[in-house]
């Protein structure tokens, strides 16, 4: 697997694996009819767009590293009681 595509599918690196894996799951389920899985897609947009505010937060306050860990994301989502995406 290319060294890319071994990143994208590193939890600690991508946070919003499952809405990306769903959103393909939805196209090839729907013969990649997009405005069926339009969704999806919102829901992965908003993903990425709640972790990278977090992510220009952390790199501001001087956090390293800026992204936090698949652990310490379970525990910030776990902290707001419900999903913000």
């Amino acid at each position: 697997m290319p060294v890319v595509t071994q990143r994208l599918r590193d939890p600690d690196i991508n946070p919003c694996l499952s809405e990306s894996d769903a959103s393909t799951r939805c196209m090839d389920e729907n013969n990649y009819d997009r405005e069926r899985c339009s969704s999806y897609f919102l829901r992965y947009k908003n993903c990425r767009r709640f972790w990278n505010s977090i992510m220009i937060q952390r790199r501001q306050n001087g956090v390293n590293p800026p992204m936090p860990t698949a652990a310490e994301r379970d525990e910030i989502l776990g902290g707001m009681g419900k999903m913000p995406y």
